[in-house]
């Protein structure tokens, strides 16, 4: 027999969660069924941006930096920031350069914060719901360009019709995972409780073992005096 030649199968949000309500026990049966579980993707994605990194939110972004102009915003749904540049110049005259990521108390201690000259330093501000930058020292003309790789958030639910904003590898986990927080809300669930956590951990395991950049690791020691 010939096989499909299609590797693009996917679940809507309906398929995804009457998956996992009859994973959990019983099948789905109202409106209220689908509307707690659209509630429950929810928390769950955000658990997994609590668990690391997800490859498929990464990506990248600019910001000119301007004279004087120490702060600057993130887009709103930015997790956090994992590699930042200063770029200079464009086409092949650009040149990037490294900008290292520094404490708030580190920040804090800096002597005069309106210091100007080319940015070499970086405080990302996450102590709110809008993420933002300070970049030190000021940057003393408008040549330079912020150039980051973010964590953005994965995408909600939405109305119940969408498809899961995240890599089909991810799909098992995710119904699995929303299985077990079904399960934690339905008393007559509970018996399966364990098995749906067991299921979802090595679900979660298996996934996140291979989204990840397989590269070789190098390691560079440090020797400092005593």
């Amino acid at each position: 027999m010939a096989t499909s030649g299609t590797t693009n199968f996917g679940m809507d949000f309906t398929e995804i969660a009457e998956e996992a309500w009859e994973r959990a026990g019983r099948e789905m049966r109202s409106g209220y069924d689908l509307r707690t579980a659209r509630r429950s993707m929810n928390l769950l994605t955000i658990e997994w941006q609590n668990r690391g990194i997800n490859m498929w939110t990464i990506d990248q972004g600019t910001i000119p930096l301007l004279q004087g102009v120490a702060n600057y915003a993130l887009p709103a749904d930015t997790v956090d920031l994992l590699d930042q540049v200063v770029r200079t110049g464009s086409d092949t005259q650009q040149s990037d350069l490294t900008i290292n990521r520094i404490s708030v108390s580190t920040y804090a201690t800096i002597p005069n914060k309106l210091t100007q000259g080319r940015p070499i330093q970086l405080w990302i501000n996450r102590l709110g719901n809008a993420p933002e930058i300070n970049v030190w020292p000021v940057p003393s003309s408008d040549i330079y360009t912020f150039v980051y790789w973010r964590m953005r958030r994965i995408e909600d639910a939405g109305a119940g019709v969408e498809t899961a904003d995240m890599t089909f590898r991810f799909l098992p986990c995710l119904v699995a995972g929303l299985a077990y927080y079904i399960a934690t809300k339905v008393p007559e669930m509970m018996p399966r409780l364990d098995m749906l956590k067991m299921q979802y951990e090595e679900q979660f395991r298996l996934a996140a073992e291979e989204d990840r950049e397989k590269t070789p690791a190098r390691f560079v020691p440090r020797m400092g005096r005593i």
